[in-house]
């Protein structure tokens, strides 16, 4: 601001509109899927890289932290005590975005923040286009195509998170939450290389909540559109951002948990107990079935679980 003598209003004045540009330009970037064959591609990534079959995303939420906004009351303020938008994203199984939304207001319950996406409010309403329910191998009973998400966020069929509470190692449930966390990851990583190359996210944002959402929308649209260009590629996400794994399934953690460590401007949704219905659990029991059966185990799952 000082070296090219550029005052406050101008310098909010240019970040707006260049990412107002920026999000016309790359708004292609992020897309969900609108046939059958695009989330079964997504599937399909999910079960080679992942093993994770049927799976078409990981889904999680952050509490973009903010100044306090005037005139906003107790609007934004969130369960950590401070103010915030939240975004809700979605990603394949290559740490690319496939949808988000952004700027519900913090105070709003996580759960609550998801219902009220567009992308819950088609899928409760069977307009995403997804496949039709298949069988996984070796069994006869037909299992839905399902996101994969945490505590925070309700079990429903299409919506599966892990077994709350402690398992004994080598149980059922024990081993399904280590796989449905090792495919999970994927949106965890994303955020977290998020966080780690736009900076702005490092501590509260100090800019009014529509710009706010107009510079987080910008970088979500920025990160798909570094990581599937060539060139860029590399130098976005280099060997060992993400987290990754040795043969044997040992977890080498990626160096955005490093750069990230200690910063308070993104942080995680809250987890709540919530009620799932019977449907749900038989779903989640089908994958869990096929994880500890000859068709679905993985050599390592018997070490780490």
């Amino acid at each position: 601001m000082y070296l090219f003598r550029i005052s406050v209003p101008s310098i909010s004045r240019i970040i707006q509109e260049v990412c107002k540009a920026l999000i016309d330009v790359l708004h292609d970037f992020v897309r969900i899927p609108d046939t059958e064959d695009g989330w079964k591609k997504i599937a399909r990534d999910f079960e080679v890289l992942w093993n994770y079959p049927h799976c078409i995303g990981a889904c999680d939420g952050k509490h973009i932290v903010l100044q306090n906004p005037k005139n906003s009351g107790s609007l934004f303020y969130n369960y950590k005590g401070t103010f915030s938008i939240v975004l809700m994203a979605v990603t394949d199984a290559d740490y690319n975005f496939i949808y988000a939304n952004i700027g519900c207001q913090g105070r709003i319950s996580d759960g609550g923040v998801f219902r009220e996406t567009i992308f819950y409010k088609k899928l409760a309403n069977n307009n995403l286009a997804l496949p039709a329910p298949e069988s996984l191998p070796g069994s006869n009973r037909l299992s839905p195509y399902v996101i994969l998400t945490d505590d925070a966020f309700p079990l429903q069929e299409h919506i599966l998170k892990p077994f709350s509470g402690y398992h004994d190692k080598g149980s059922c449930e024990r081993v399904y939450n280590y796989r449905h966390s090792r495919a999970r990851r994927v949106v965890e990583n994303s955020f977290g290389l998020l966080a780690s190359v736009f900076r702005v996210f490092r501590k509260p944002l100090m800019v009014h909540v529509d710009n706010a959402e107009i510079i987080t929308t910008t970088c979500i649209y920025l990160h798909n559109f570094l990581r599937r260009s060539k060139t860029s590629r590399p130098l976005y996400s280099p060997q060992g951002s993400f987290d990754h794994e040795t043969r044997d399934g040992n977890i080498i953690p990626g160096s955005w948990r490093v750069t990230t460590q200690g910063d308070n401007g993104v942080l995680n949704l809250q987890h709540r107990a919530r009620r799932s219905t019977f449907e749900a659990k038989e779903v989640r029991k089908e994958f869990m079935r096929f994880f500890t059966s000859d068709e679905g185990r993985v050599p390592w799952q018997d070490f780490y679980a």
